[in-house]
């Protein structure tokens, strides 16, 4: 079963940037789309950006401008810079494979967000 972890979350003020990184166990990593999400307190899960194994990305509306995916295949890891941030990207960052449109594998712990002044 893969493995996800994510880390690099933490507390910034509103306008502040941060940069979360995932890295993912397996050796399909290469040829898989990524995704991240958040989920807010009392929240779904929401989607916000992905990546294709060619480096084709989306990002949701709220995001868009202001969030950046990318990925390193040496290393397994898919990364989501923010900047400009606002109060309601308060939330936990969550990475995930990608197969059928869906998140495939098992959630990670995933990593705190919190923007506060």
């Amino acid at each position: 079963q893969v493995q996800l972890v994510e880390s690099g979350g933490g507390l910034v003020q509103p306008g502040g940037s941060l940069r979360v990184s995932c890295s993912a166990s397996t050796n399909m990593f290469r040829i898989t789309t990524m995704a991240w999400y958040r989920q807010a307190p009392g929240e779904q899960r929401d989607w916000v950006a992905t990546i294709s194994y060619d480096d084709i990305t989306y990002y949701a509306d709220g995001v868009k401008d202001r969030f950046t995916i990318s990925r390193n295949n040496a290393k397994n890891t898919v990364d989501l810079q923010m900047n400009n941030l606002r109060p309601e990207d308060t939330a936990v960052y969550y990475c995930n494979g990608i197969a059928s449109g869906k998140p495939n594998w098992n959630w990670g712990q995933g990593t705190q967000v919190t923007v506060t002044s």
